[in-house]
């Protein structure tokens, strides 16, 4: 489980830079950080689109466990040019983390994920399975 700093002046900040990826610490200090992640719906399946440029699919690792979903991974610092120096980067490095509950309806065994032009898109289908609607119970 992931432990995330709780930083009380983030909601002051203009909704605009709130939409960066998040920075927080883990338990040894390590700086981390979220990449933005989308989740839609259609009559199929759930789709979570997480925006990872410059990360290799080898880099990913999605994951399902007690009825959630995961993407782990790491951006790989690049290489520095010997002709080449860095004024300001803004780009976030080092591993990252995201876990998302999975509604009830999914076929856990039917999920798969393609990563193409720095998107990750996980496609979570529906299960075919209905379920029942809720039952009142009556209490004695």
């Amino acid at each position: 489980m992931n432990l995330i700093s709780w930083e009380p002046f983030r909601e002051l900040m203009p909704s605009a830079l709130r939409r960066w990826p998040a920075l927080s610490d883990d338990v040894n200090g390590n700086r981390e950080w979220a990449p933005s992640a989308d989740i839609s719906e259609t009559d199929k399946e759930y789709l979570i689109r997480a925006e990872l440029p410059s990360v290799k699919k080898e880099d990913i690792k999605v994951a399902i466990e007690n009825g959630m979903i995961s993407i782990e991974g790491e951006r790989k610092y690049g290489k520095e040019e010997k002709n080449e120096r860095f004024h300001r980067v803004e780009s976030f490095q080092g591993k990252f983390a995201r876990s998302f509950i999975l509604p009830d309806d999914v076929d856990e065994s039917a999920v798969h994920a393609e990563s193409k032009d720095g998107v990750l898109t996980v496609h979570v289908p529906k299960s075919k399975v209905v379920k029942s609607p809720s039952t009142q119970v009556k209490v004695r």
